[in-house]
Order: structure tokens, then C-alpha cells, then sequence
């Protein structure tokens, strides 16, 4: 049985105290164990980080890039290698994982020009003899916290803007796919980063507490459920640290009367069930606008009855399981839930068998028609493969209905009307929003992020938002004069 441990100064550590089993959810077979750090173990983690502070923020900027230069170009070698791992412990299909990893390059790729991207502004002359200039300067230490669903992208939004930016770097990952992260700090190694600035400490809630506490931790970022967003936000603000927290999701897609309807259900297909549905960018309501419903429904239902559903290391396939047996329960209570509330259940994934993964977590594709909001699959976030129609009758209703929701975290409208997608980018309230495009994910040089009750915090992830959070910019004002200018006690104008 393999053993997990953690990353702590440039060394794989030894084994915890406590330890949780790590799954195979294809098989459904147990293939090591992670070690879950002690409050005692995290503080060490945080000392190494901090002590390898001081040289790493004194490294130059270009210096820093040059690292992150070899790391991309050992991820574009082993991408392969890192895919496999990711499909293996989190089930989703090998070329999915490897689309991850592009995704999550990219934010490298945007941290590889943090020279250009840290300059100040400066104004010569501000006063007479004065001048004034700012400058861009690393937190410290700073954490991150990361859910199952990208064990690689997700770190990659938040640790390559960070350390480039000088500050060092601790992860906190899930502990149901934690390998991905610790060959990632191996490759950096590798690449030439100093010891220290990049570990990982597995763990649970033990471990997070402290890093949200701990006085020498000065940011942290976060992306899961919106319960453990907020917990994170309200608890790590309070000990004085900044926070950026993406909390969870119930993504629409407004299919218009005039849409391209082959086109919308086969993004629809795509954005509902890749990834077995667990993203947080997936589409989970489909809003049908007038009379198209019917052909909708049945189009989507023909998607959703011939997925091609298996093992995620086999290529070729459309979706894998889900990442464990608890998960899966929780997603099959849902549907049983819409059946009982009164949905109708067009397709049925519930019971499906995968030959050779008899023992997996799978579920195949499902689809509810005639949804209402009061619904709890229409409420709540389900992050499995489940997708729901709601009929409106009009535009403004589709609006009204995505804007009363408690989450913004993307939507997406499908229409040949350039008027109504101008209007509708305008009108709702959602952080990121799709113009025939089903999951709206910016490029790693804009930012990332939702709205209402789908981000705690004032900043988005990556892009110069990213740059931002993880600097704090200090204003300079000098003089040199000649002689003795006097004491001067009024307030100072720049004349």
C-alpha cells in the first residue's frame, strides 16, 4: 500500500500520526494511505516557509521567471505522466485531466512575465525637488487550500502568481487525490526552486485551522463549497489575513428561441456531464426561453443516453466516476430527491455498471425536466452529472430566474441575436458570463471569479488581480535638499 506523505523544504517527509485511505474510484479500490498533519507538523511546515522567505523575495523577478521557464517546460514533457496520476486518483477521463493541466500551465505561462508585471509608477517633480514613486512587494507566507476536482489546476491559479511575485508557498490539498500536488513540488525542485518555497501539507480541518490562525501566514486563497468558502473567509479575516474565497455554483445556460440548437446540446452535454459533472464551472440548469423546450429536452436526453462512460485511464471516453463512494450516495439521494419533489426524470443514470469496474463510483448521465426554483435539485448544488431544465417563457423571466439565485459564479446564453447577448451581459448578475461559450473559464491573463454567495473576499484568482493579492504596494516619497529646510507644521502640499 502506498504511502502518501508530505513536502515540507525541498524533502518528502515521513508518515503522520493519522493517516486517511486514498481510492482508485474507478475501481473503487484502495491504492494508499495520506498522511493528515498535526497542528504541530503544520507550524513546522510554516517556520520552513518563512525561513526560506527572506532569499526568495531578495531573488530577483527575473530570476524567479527563469525557474517558472524550466517548470513549464517539464510540464509540457511529463504532462502525460502528471494526467495519468490526476485520472487515477480523481477518475476523470485522461484527456480531461490533461486539459486541466494546459489550463492550469497557462496561469504558469502568465506568472513567467511577473518582471514587467510588478513594476511601480513613479512621477518625477511631484513638488519641488520631491519625487514620488511606488513599488509592488511580496506578502511573506501564504497558503492555499484546494479542492478534488483540479488536484492541478486549481493549485497552479493560486502558486505560480504567488512565489513569483517573492512570497513563499504552502498547499493544503484534498485529501482524496493528493499526488498530483507532491509531483508537482518534486518537477519545481527539479526546475531550481530554492527549498521552502513551495510545500505541501496534507490534511483535514486540523490543518487548515492552523493555517488560517497562524500569525506568520499572511494570505490565503481558497476554492470548494460555499459552507467552507464562507468559514474560511470569516475565520482567516479575522486573524488580520487576506482571503480570496470561490465558493460553490448552479450554473444556467439560456437557450433563446433563435439558438443554434445542435450547437447548445452539444455544449450543454459537454459542460454538464464532463468531469462527471464535478466542476465548478459546469452547467447544471439548462433555462429553455419559449417553445424550444420539447426539442431541447429530447435532443439533450439522446446526449445523455449514449455517453461513453468507463474507466478514466482508457481514452476515448466521455465521463468517468466520481471521485468516492460517498459522493457518489450523495449525488443518487439527489436525484432521488427530484423524483420525490416532482421533477421529471427524463434520463436515469442511478445503478449503471461499467464492465471490469463493478465496484467503481459511477453514475451515468442524468436529466430532470420541469423543474421549479423551489426544487432542491434546482437550488442546491448537486457537482455530479446531473442536469435540469427549467421552462420560462420569456427572456426577462430567464433573467429574473438566474438573478434570484443565491450563486454567481458563471452563466452562459445561447442565441443569433447579438442584441439579446449584449443585453443580457449587461443585465446579469454573475461574475462570469458565455456568449454562445457553455463554461465561460477566462484565460489565465484575466481573472476568475463569481459573484454573491460564489466568492467571500475582494479579489479574484489569477490575472493581475492574482498580482495584487499577493503583493502589497508601498508609496514612496522623497526629497534631498540643500541645506536646512526648517520645520514645518501644517500639513504638506506638493507646490
Amino acid at each position: 500500500m502506498r504511502q502518501i506523505n508530505h513536502y515540507v523544504n525541498g524533502h518528502v517527509t515521513g508518515a503522520s500520526d493519522r493517516q486517511t485511505p486514498v481510492f482508485n474510484p474507478a475501481l473503487g479500490e484502495q491504492t494508499g494511505n495520506v498522511s493528515l498533519a498535526g497542528s504541530q507538523e503544520v507550524e513546522q511546515v510554516i517556520a520552513a516557509a518563512k525561513q526560506a522567505f527572506p532569499a526568495w523575495a531578495e531573488t530577483s523577478p527575473l530570476n524567479r521567471a527563469r525557474i517558472l521557464f524550466r517548470f513549464k517546460m517539464m510540464l509540457e514533457e511529463r504532462i502525460d505522466e502528471l494526467a495519468r496520476v490526476i485520472s487515477s486518483e480523481h477518475g476523470k477521463v485522461f484527456e480531461d485531466a490533461k486539459g486541466e493541466i494546459i489550463r492550469g500551465m497557462e496561469v504558469v505561462e502568465f506568472a513567467c512575465g511577473i518582471p514587467h508585471l510588478l513594476k511601480g509608477e513613479i512621477t518625477e517633480q511631484v513638488g519641488r525637488g520631491v519625487d514620488a514613486w511606488s513599488v509592488n512587494q511580496p506578502l511573506g507566507v501564504v497558503a492555499g487550500i484546494s479542492p478534488f476536482n483540479f488536484p492541478a489546476m486549481v493549485p497552479m491559479w493560486m502558486w505560480p502568481v504567488a512565489i513569483a511575485c517573492g512570497n513563499t508557498f504552502i498547499l493544503k490539498p484534498s485529501e482524496k487525490d493528493p499526488s498530483a500536488p507532491l509531483l508537482v513540488a518534486q518537477w519545481l525542485k527539479e526546475a531550481g526552486l530554492p527549498d521552502g518555497v513551495f510545500n505541501v501539507v496534507n490534511g483535514d480541518k486540523e490543518a487548515v485551522d492552523v493555517l488560517l490562525t497562524h500569525h506568520d501566514i499572511q494570505a490565503v486563497s481558497f476554492v470548494g463549497s460555499t459552507p467552507i468558502a464562507e468559514y474560511i473567509y470569516s475565520t482567516a479575516s479575522a486573524h488580520g489575513k487576506r482571503v480570496q474565497a470561490l465558493g460553490g455554483a448552479k450554473n444556467h445556460l439560456v437557450v433563446m428561441p433563435d439558438a443554434d440548437l445542435d450547437m447548445a446540446v452539444n455544449a450543454l452535454t459537454g459542460a454538464a456531464y464532463g468531469s462527471a459533472g464535478e466542476r465548478c464551472m459546469a452547467i447544471s440548469v439548462a433555462v429553455a426561453v419559449g417553445d424550444i423546450a420539447d426539442e431541447l429536452v429530447a435532443k439533450l436526453a439522446d446526449k445523455a443516453r449514449n455517453l461513453k462512460i468507463g474507466n478514466g485511464e482508457q481514452t476515448g471516453l466521455d465521463m468517468g466516476p466520481l471521485v468516492t463512494r460517498e459522493h457518489l450516495a450523495k449525488v443518487t439521494g439527489y436525484v432521488d430527491q427530484g423524483v420525490e419533489e416532482g421533477a421529471t426524470l427524463v434520463v436515469d443514470g442511478r445503478g449503471i455498471e461499467i464492465p471490469g469496474c463493478e465496484t467503481g463510483y459511477f453514475i451515468g448521465g442524468c436529466l430532470f425536466d420541469h423543474v421549479t426554483p423551489e426544487m432542491t435539485i434546482y437550488r442546491e448544488e448537486i457537482f455530479g452529472p446531473v442536469l435540469v431544465v427549467v421552462r420560462v417563457p420569456d427572456y426577462v423571466s430567464a433573467v429574473k430566474l438566474i438573478n434570484a439565485h443565491e450563486y454567481g459564479n458563471g452563466t452562459a446564453i445561447f442565441t443569433r441575436s447579438g442584441g439579446a447577448a449584449r443585453q443580457f451581459v449587461r443585465d446579469i448578475q454573475v461574475g462570469m458570463v458565455g456568449v454562445n461559450v457553455p463554461i465561460p473559464v477566462p484565460m489565465a491573463f484575466h481573472s476568475f471569479g463569481g459573484w454573491k454567495r460564489s466568492l467571500f473576499g475582494s479579489n479574484h484568482v489569477h490575472g493581475m488581480e492574482g498580482v495584487k493579492f499577493y503583493t502589497k504596494r508601498k508609496a514612496v516619497t522623497a526629497r534631498w535638499p540643500d541645506g536646512d529646510m526648517g520645520a514645518e507644521f501644517v500639513m504638506p502640499t506638493m507646490d
